[in-house]
């Protein structure tokens, strides 16, 4: 049986339809686009289909955390070593300074006679005689102050119980009390360290 012709009427009816069904095709699709958009916008992780991928990022993160681990101890053992090294060297510097404390104790004696010796001596001492004496002393002073000697001689200072050891009190209404009036035996110093006290005499207030 032949087809009826198709009237202008026929043709927009079915062009209409044609457009109604790819509307409904598109829809879906559209609303599938919009979502992802939304989902990115809001910073949303899309789901990962792939589990191999998973893996491979735990792993990568787990290695960073190892390295950042490593990294860490690694800082950590060098400021110890240079800490260790530090202390080390003050120890050393520490025992250089202060390896003469007990030569220089053995020698104080030495230099105390030779400036009794040279106090003590009376007019009948020559002239040659006072002077090698004088001499004597002063190298040995000389010998002492190269190495990192001082002397404390604190006569007229305020009395230091940390430099000086206070032998006797005496009234003295001339001097503040706490003074030092006179000193017996001179103190002595190695590089900034007291070696031996000065003894002296401290004034106090007269009653």
């Amino acid at each position: 049986m032949a087809k009826d012709p198709q009237t202008p009427l026929d043709d927009e009816l079915a062009r209409q339809q044609d457009e109604a069904d790819t509307q409904v095709e598109l829809e879906p699709v559209e609303g599938e686009l919009e979502d992802a958009v939304e989902q990115a916008e809001q910073g949303a992780e899309p789901v990962s289909d792939n589990p191999e991928a998973e893996v491979l990022a735990a792993k990568v993160e787990e290695l960073e955390q190892a390295l950042s681990d490593a990294k860490d101890q690694s800082l950590r053992a060098a400021a110890e070593a240079q800490n260790v090294r530090r202390r080390a060297e003050q120890e050393t510097d520490k025992a250089r300074k202060f390896a003469l404390e007990k030569f220089v104790k053995e020698l104080l004696p030495v230099v105390d006679s030779l400036e009794k010796a040279l106090e003590a001596m009376g007019e009948d001492a020559t002239e040659a005689h006072r002077e090698g004496v004088s001499m004597t002393l002063k190298m040995q002073l000389d010998v002492l102050d190269k190495f990192g000697v001082e002397v404390v001689e604190p006569a007229g200072e305020p009395f230091d119980p940390q430099y000086h050891e206070a032998m006797a009190m005496v009234p003295n209404p001339e001097l503040e009390p706490n003074t030092v009036m006179d000193v017996m035996q001179k103190g002595y110093l190695l590089n900034g360290r007291l070696v031996r006290p000065a003894m002296v005499v401290v004034s106090q207030a007269a009653e």
